[in-house]
């Protein structure tokens, strides 16, 4: 008996001995199934339903994509002039007079289950075949509804079912700092986004449009994202990417987009009354400088937060005859200040024609209101 109590012990002492061998240098002959082990499936990196990292802008990306479409333009070839002189055939053929169409490229946003989409004037002025490809890579032929060239705004139309729509945001909460994106087709290499922050807002006197009231951003905006969108985090609409200062053609980190709030009234106008239109007083202003302030005789005291200055007024017109003169410095419209002669024209324009607005103005060191019935500003001559 006790000889076989030790062989079962040294028994049990080796198959001990083996077990920590195995479970030391070799754990994975003990993963077998039905042996109580737990198997780790990790799921693999952009699956989708899978929760984006932290600080990912992937959903924003994705809600205002599908609504940013590319803008393909072709403008017929001019025909020579001289194609009618026989020399003229007679060396160079019927062929030598017949330059090569031109074809441009640019972005723009869907902004309405109707078909219409917002892009800038510059994009299809000109043009006489314009054709707009979605992301889903359905192809279309557009109309131009409208155009504002004092703004570089356009409104296209399509003809196609299930169109995907953006969401407008609010441009006038953007503040300094705020993160967004830029969608659109740069060098027509296909749809890209990239990201930065508003570095400025209110930007005019760049000499760009008439109207100028943009958001600066950082975001890399290229030649080809022009009309394309300016998205929130959130991807809601913010404005119309329209241009860059560049001394390279490639961007430098310094953009300028159309505030949406403009391209509402500009879609607006346009769809509604096939033109926008726009205030006018007749006045001849000048930006108050603390030069020309001493001329007229005005006291700085009496200015507070600034205001324009108007050097002409229009004979007849709507500040004559509202009892504005030459010398009066207006510092509020509808009670909007104005501090440039550019805010000035943004804020008459912005009145409606026929509608009595009262007008801030300092005169002579006393501050008074006039209310003036603003006319309708003509709109500009197309330069042929």
């Amino acid at each position: 008996m006790r000889k076989f109590w030790l062989l079962f012990s040294q028994t049990v002492t080796v198959f001990l001995a083996a077990y920590f061998v195995v479970a030391t240098l070799k754990p994975q002959w003990l993963n077998r199934p039905g042996m109580g082990s737990v198997a780790v499936i990790e799921a693999p990196a952009g699956v989708a339903g899978t929760p984006a990292p932290a600080g990912s802008f992937a959903a924003a990306a994705k809600a205002a994509s599908a609504a940013v479409v590319s803008i393909n333009t072709s403008k017929a070839a001019a025909r020579n002039p001289n194609m009618d002189d026989p020399w003229f055939k007679f060396f160079f053929g019927d062929q030598g007079g017949q330059n090569e169409p031109q074809v441009g490229l640019g972005s723009g946003v869907i902004v309405s289950p109707n078909g219409y989409i917002l892009t800038n004037n510059h994009v299809v002025e000109g043009a006489d075949d314009i054709e707009v490809i979605l992301n889903d890579t359905r192809k279309a032929k557009a109309k131009i509804i409208g155009t504002d060239p004092e703004t570089d705004l356009a409104i296209l139309k399509i003809e196609v079912d299930k169109l995907p729509v953006i969401v407008l945001g609010s441009s006038d909460t953007l503040q300094v700092g705020d993160q967004v994106l830029a969608i659109g087709n740069p060098f027509g290499v296909g749809q890209t986004v990239t990201s930065g922050i508003v570095s400025a807002l209110g930007r005019n006197q760049l000499g760009i449009n008439t109207f100028e009231n943009f958001i600066q951003t950082d975001a890399a905006i290229n030649p080809g994202n022009s009309g394309g969108a300016l998205v929130d985090t959130q991807g809601r609409l913010l404005g119309i990417n329209t241009a860059i200062y560049s001394r390279s053609g490639g961007s430098m980190g310094i953009g300028f987009a159309i505030p949406v709030s403009t391209g509402k009234q500009v879609l607006e106008s346009i769809v509604k009354d096939g033109q926008v239109t726009r205030g006018w007083i007749g006045v001849e202003p000048q930006d108050l400088s603390p030069e020309v302030a001493e001329t007229f005789g005005i006291k700085p005291e009496a200015l507070g937060a600034g205001g324009v200055i108007i050097t002409g007024v229009l004979q007849n017109g709507p500040a004559a005859q509202a009892g504005i003169v030459p010398g009066d410095v207006i510092t509020t419209v509808a009670g909007k200040p104005v501090r440039t002669v550019t805010e000035l024209l943004s804020a008459v324009a912005a009145l409606k024609p026929g509608v009595a607005a009262p007008l801030g103005v300092l005169r002579k060191d006393r501050k008074t209101e006039i209310a003036v019935v603003p006319g309708t500003r003509q709109r500009p001559k197309v330069q042929r």
